[in-house]
Parts: C-alpha cells; sequence; structure tokens
C-alpha cells in the first residue's frame, strides 16, 4: 500500500470538529446537543448581505480578480479608515476565509524547518497550518491565573533562534477571549523590530471587545509598516461563516507580492461569496451595537453560572466570544466525548470543545475545554445546568 506522509499524519484532528460525530448519534438517539463547542453565532447575517446574492442577475458565475475586486478592497481599506486603519486596496489580498490568509502568509514567509512563536492556548488550526507548511509552532505559555494576558517579553526572548520568523497573536483571542491591551501591543513592537520578524495578527473578532475596553491593530503602530501582517475575515464580524471571504492586510509590499502568487495559484475566491461581503460593508452601526450588547449579557450569564460550579475556574474574556474553563476532571477529552455518548438529562446534553487541541504543548490543557457563548442567554443556562449535572456522574 503507498505511504502516507508524515506531514499528513502528523496533522491534527479539529478539538472543535472531532467530536461531531458523537454529537451526531446522539441526535439520532433523540438527544438535543447544545453546541458550545464550535464559533458558529446565531445572530443573522445583515440582510443586504443575503439580498445582494438574492438579487443579482449574473448570468455568467466567473473567475474573480485573484486578490478580490478592485471595488472591494477600495471599499474594505474605507471600513479600516473608520476603525483608524490607514491602508489601501493594494495593501489587500481577499481569501477563502481567514484561515487561506494565514496559510498564505505562513507560506509567504517561512520555509521547512521555521519557527513562529504564539501564546498558547491559541486557536487549533494554527497547528495545522504550521504542519501543513513544514513550520514548528513554539510556544510560550499564558495561564488562566493571569486570564490569559501576554506572557513576559523575556519568556519570548529566551525562545527565538535565528530559525524564528515571526510571532502570531489572535486579539481578541480565540479560544481564551483575552483582548491585548495597547502597551502588550507595543512590547511585541519592540521585540519583533529588535529581532526582524514579522507580527501577525489574527484580528477577525475586532468588533468584539466589551466593558468600554478598545481593540489596538497592530496596523496602527508606527514603523511596523514592514513587520505587521494582519489577518482579517467576515465569518464573525457579520456572522457569514459560510461564506469564506477572509483578507491578508499588509503594507509591506514585498510581503503582499508574494502572497499573490499563493493567490493567484488557487485561483480566486468565490465570485458570490465576495458579493456578499461587498454588501455587508454597508451594514449599519446599528447592527454591531445590538450584537456586542447581546454578546455581552452572554458572556455574564455564562461566566456567571460557572462560577456556581464546585472545582471549576474559569477566565474572564474581554472580547470575542469564548472562554476557556478548568474542570474538575484529569481528561477533557474523555469527558467530552462521555457527555455525548453516556450522559444525557431530559433527553439533553451539551457539546464542548476539549482545550488540549488549543495547546502545542503535550500534557497542557488536559482539564480545560473552551466554551463558545453563542447561544441564547435560555440555552445557556440550561447547558451550565447539563454541564454541572454531568460532572457530578463523571466524577462519581
Amino acid at each position: 500500500m503507498p505511504a502516507i506522509s508524515s506531514k499528513g499524519k502528523s496533522m491534527p484532528q479539529s478539538p472543535i470538529r472531532k467530536l461531531v460525530p458523537y454529537a451526531e448519534n446522539a441526535k439520532k438517539n433523540g438527544i438535543k446537543v447544545f453546541h458550545l463547542n464550535i464559533g458558529q453565532p446565531d445572530i443573522k447575517t445583515p440582510q443586504v448581505a443575503l439580498d445582494a446574492v438574492k438579487n443579482n442577475d449574473i448570468e455568467v458565475l466567473s473567475y474573480a480578480r485573484s486578490e478580490g475586486s478592485e471595488v472591494y478592497r477600495e471599499k474594505l481599506s474605507n471600513y479600516y479608515a473608520k476603525n483608524n486603519i490607514n491602508v489601501t486596496a493594494n495593501d489587500i489580498i481577499a481569501t477563502t476565509g481567514g484561515s487561506e490568509a494565514l496559510l498564505f502568509t505562513i507560506g509567504s514567509i517561512t520555509d521547512p524547518g521555521d519557527e513562529i512563536i504564539i501564546p498558547e492556548p491559541f486557536y487549533a488550526n494554527y497547528n495545522g497550518f504550521s504542519i501543513a507548511s513544514g513550520v514548528k509552532v513554539v510556544p510560550v505559555i499564558s495561564s488562566i491565573d493571569d486570564n490569559f494576558a501576554l506572557p513576559k517579553i523575556e519568556d519570548f526572548e529566551k525562545l527565538i533562534t535565528p530559525k524564528t520568523k515571526a510571532i502570531l497573536i489572535c486579539n481578541p483571542g480565540n479560544p481564551t477571549g483575552y483582548l491585548y491591551s495597547k502597551e502588550e501591543i507595543e512590547k511585541l513592537k519592540q521585540i519583533v523590530l529588535k529581532h526582524d520578524l514579522f507580527l501577525i495578527a489574527d484580528e477577525v473578532y475586532r468588533e468584539f471587545a466589551y466593558d468600554g475596553a478598545e481593540h489596538h491593530s497592530v496596523m496602527k503602530e508606527d514603523g511596523l509598516e514592514q513587520n505587521a501582517i494582519m489577518i482579517d475575515s467576515v465569518s464573525k464580524r457579520y456572522s457569514m461563516c459560510g461564506a469564506r471571504i477572509g483578507c491578508i492586510v499588509s503594507k509591506n509590499q514585498e510581503f503582499i507580492q508574494t502572497a499573490i502568487k499563493f493567490a493567484q495559484a488557487r485561483l480566486s475566491p468565490p465570485t458570490y461569496a465576495l458579493i456578499a461581503s461587498e454588501a455587508a460593508l454597508d451594514t449599519p452601526q446599528s447592527y454591531f451595537d445590538d450584537v456586542i450588547g447581546e454578546y455581552v449579557e452572554r458572556r455574564n450569564t455564562l461566566i456567571n453560572e460557572l462560577k456556581k460550579i464546585d472545582g471549576v475556574k474559569v477566565a474572564n474574556p474581554k472580547g470575542a466570544f469564548y472562554c476557556v474553563a478548568e474542570l474538575p476532571v484529569k481528561d477533557s477529552d474523555d469527558f467530552a466525548q462521555w457527555i455525548l455518548e453516556k450522559f444525557h438529562d431530559n433527553n439533553e446534553t451539551v457539546m464542548v470543545a476539549p482545550a488540549s487541541g488549543f495547546y502545542s504543548t503535550p500534557g497542557e490543557g488536559k482539564n480545560q475545554v473552551r466554551i463558545a457563548y453563542v447561544l441564547n442567554e435560555k440555552d445557556l443556562k440550561r447547558s451550565v445546568e447539563i454541564l454541572k449535572l454531568a460532572l457530578e456522574r463523571y466524577n462519581q
């Protein structure tokens, strides 16, 4: 039998999706599953985006431009300008989701064997993207005890080698919900300039900043023009995960021109999705105000309910719509599968994402789960009630 590549064998399963077969089996057996495992918002997609596709009179569904139409990128640059991010259409490449943006970025700045430093826990697919490119993830661990704040700069510096090409952050963070302060971004700026590295910031949750906190983009930092790379997406901002439209933004034109070659190799992002994404940029601010208010209420409900469970420790997220909770279990992978296979209360159960998949350090996160608060408050309360009952049964 022909051999599978070692790279393929090393590709990790998604902690978010690997338990889907167990959830589907539970549903087939008449069990209602509350999905706390995936960041799929239940917020309605802006009608203006849906109408742009529905009312379109295209007769030939042709290729889009590899980097996205100039009209879309111009409109996108105007959106960024409203967020005090001054870029032009030539600084932007439209991609098939933020995932492709990350793949193109890693492919453009690294060679096999190179290293990227990432504060962990981090978005699980960073592991997969790096393995696909033959790149080594070098983790610097943040702690639930200080809400997953940026680790000390000394912790970064001792990990830098001649193979280090970039530091990658997610801001606000998935899975932690941590929102980096301006001071923390400036510390990262100093270290990447000192060591001549790229600073990649996954900012797909930019709009989701709570409690009066402000999101600080790496693209706002003077002096980082040649170092900063921003990853973005319409998925969460407009509740358009299925559109699969993201982008790369950077003022480093050598990097942009390199990434465009990757974009040309995959031909183009999907045309209808680009049309919807362009229209979504006309979404009024009132939409976001309502969404933010809704998520703050959901966050508060989830955190307050989780804190009522004996033995549970939870970080308080300042952005995005996730939190990491530490459970009184030894193996959250086993618990997450057990709760789908063997537990229900009144024919209802919950699905969570084991947090070990959000680490690259072996053994880390084994008693943690990521919870997405993308359900309404009633369902969130019921989900935590089921989680509490399940923990009691599991630990008997």
